[in-house]
């Protein structure tokens, strides 16, 4: 991709989110839970929509579920799919709640180059809400660290 390409993306994802249009995966359309950008944002407080929708990042260390290791599942913001069993959460100290696998079938991975960065983004399988990203420096026995948003999932206590 040469700069002017890049520039040109960058300048329409801009006015995309200026015009409240949601920064959805080409698939989005083939997700089981499909709402309308109005109906998303009725949906979900503000910063969970950012998140999910737009690919956002909540603040690093802002997070209650960051510190939260209760047994339970970590659920999608968006769509209530279980997302992250709490055996697999560890504590990475980077701020945001980190697991080393998700539940199989939960989440889609793709590749994400915004920011000048080159990482993987971790999205709801069942909706498309992003939830934060993957690295490949988390313990054994997967050696993934799956970066969540907090406000992008929610906790359910285990019965």
């Amino acid at each position: 991709m040469n700069r002017r390409n890049m520039l040109s993306q960058m300048l329409m994802g801009g006015a995309a989110l200026l015009l409240g249009a949601p920064l959805m995966s080409k698939s989005a359309f083939a997700y089981a839970v499909t709402k309308t950008n109005a109906e998303w944002k009725a949906l979900l407080p503000a910063e969970s929509y950012n998140v999910l929708r737009h690919e956002g990042t909540e603040r690093a260390f802002s997070s209650p579920l960051d510190h939260l290791f209760k047994k339970g599942t970590y659920s999608c913001m968006g769509c209530n799919l279980d997302n992250f069993k709490s055996e697999t959460k560890f504590d990475s100290g980077t701020g945001w709640p980190s697991f080393w696998a998700p539940i199989q079938g939960a989440v889609e991975q793709k590749h994400d180059l915004s920011f000048g960065m080159d990482r993987t983004a971790v999205n709801c399988s069942r909706c498309g809400g992003h939830l934060g990203h993957v690295f490949d420096d988390g313990p054994k026995p997967t050696g993934q660290r799956y970066c969540m948003n907090g406000v992008a999932l929610k906790f359910k206590a285990a019965a």
